[in-house]
């Protein structure tokens, strides 16, 4: 995938972009808009190298300097404009999970880590299936979730999409909260992602639920 063939050949010291509620997955993509100084910094030595950034989210609140979740995704940058006010839009592509083994002293007006990627080794290959996925569950609790929440669903893309994709493109795309999204994201597997995103749609769908996943 992008050249790399198993975790060994994965880079170890990566640059991390911490984001409150982004979540990138394996086999997915994520648009950003960077326009803060040190992450154009950061993409500018990215495009000069391996092209490659860790996603993370933060796992408190702190607007200097944020601890950082146990883990992320690394992407590849698959495409890069520049807009005319100097922000970058790029699309990054999802390879492969990593924990954090350390962050490091680096040096650069960005954040810097070691990454060891030994338990997401699965991640390094587009897997068949079959899926054990419950797709009318899946559906019926988006479907409740979509208009309690107000947003219109495309049904005929949902149909036709492959299970991993649908997984991915919901957990991604619903506003859950920050620690939710963090649950999906260190799932092991998509059957355990759609078995907690189900759950998730299905307790924020409720009114009366006592306990909400933030």
């Amino acid at each position: 995938m992008f050249g790399y063939r198993k975790i060994g050949d994965l880079p170890r010291t990566i640059p991390v972009f911490p984001l409150t509620g982004a979540l990138l997955l394996p086999h997915d993509t994520l648009p950003l808009n960077i326009f803060e100084p040190r992450y154009l910094n950061m993409i500018d030595d990215a495009l000069a190298g391996e092209r490659v950034i860790g996603m993370i989210q933060p796992a408190e609140p702190d607007p200097a300097q944020p601890p950082l979740s146990e883990v992320g995704t690394l992407g590849k940058i698959t495409s890069f404009a520049e807009t005319e006010d100097g922000r970058y839009l790029i699309t990054l592509s999802g390879i492969c999970r990593f924990r954090v083994a350390a962050e490091l002293e680096a040096g650069t007006p960005y954040r810097q880590i070691n990454a060891v990627y030994d338990d997401f080794a699965d991640d390094m290959r587009r897997q068949a299936g079959p899926w054990a996925i419950d797709k009318p569950r899946l559906t019926a609790a988006l479907e409740r979730y979509g208009r309690l929440r107000g947003f219109a669903v495309d049904w005929e893309v949902v149909e036709k999409a492959a299970p991993e994709a649908l997984v991915n493109a919901v957990a991604t795309l619903c506003p859950f909260g920050a620690a939710a999204k963090q649950h999906l994201l260190e799932a092991s597997t998509i059957e355990d992602r759609a078995a907690a995103l189900i759950a998730l749609l299905e307790i924020e769908s409720d009114p009366d639920a006592e306990r909400r996943v933030q």
